[in-house]
């Protein structure tokens, strides 16, 4: 695993575990040698995992939106800055760039872009892995809706095991890391439509 696109908040959260976190997943992966896809901004657990790879000689690529960008939410210390058109453009480049997916806490923006990599995964457009590192418990929720869906016969088990977790970042790299695609033949299951 040569990068790893993370999805995080634009704000560090409530509790002082997020931040933690964040900053042991940049000294992580800055150790290992991976380099780190993110958003570009300078804020929230997005600086602080940026701030933290750079700190200990980590490659850090950031990818913007120019309408974010314009906003002073850029951080302006990235060694390889990307600036693009959209939030569509965004989320193309950062999985074209990326061996990997992890999310750390954050809001409605890191749900959507997790759940995005997650459906392609789903549909068979890439077959890298997706994983959450569930800080404090933040995700189980989130896995327990995703159970939820398995259990209604909208989401096949299949595909639940996509999602990989762990509370602590070094498990979650190695379970990235060891990680090998299943073979779905599709994507519904025909016997209940």
């Amino acid at each position: 695993m040569r990068r790893i696109c993370v999805f995080c908040g634009s704000s560090v959260g409530r509790n002082r575990k997020y931040a933690e976190m964040a900053a042991e997943t940049g000294a992580l992966l800055a150790r290992k040698g991976v380099e780190l896809v993110y958003g570009g901004g300078s804020i929230g657990l997005m600086g602080v995992i940026a701030d933290t790879m750079l700190a200990a000689g980590g490659h850090v690529i950031g990818v913007i939106p120019r309408a974010l960008a314009t906003r002073e939410l850029t951080h302006t210390g990235l060694p390889d800055l990307r600036v693009v058109g959209s939030m569509h453009e965004r989320k193309a480049l950062m999985a074209e760039l990326a061996d990997a997916f992890l999310a750390l806490p954050g809001g409605i923006g890191t749900f959507e872009e997790f759940l995005e990599v997650l459906t392609w995964a789903q549909l068979g457009m890439h077959r890298k892995p997706c994983g959450l590192l569930n800080v404090e418990g933040y995700f189980d929720h989130l896995m327990t809706f995703l159970d939820h869906a398995v259990a209604e016969g909208f989401f096949r088990a299949e595909h639940r095991g996509l999602v990989l977790d762990a509370d602590d970042p070094e498990r979650l790299l190695e379970r990235l890391a060891s990680y090998r695609p299943p073979v779905l033949e599709r994507w519904i299951d025909l016997a209940t439509t």
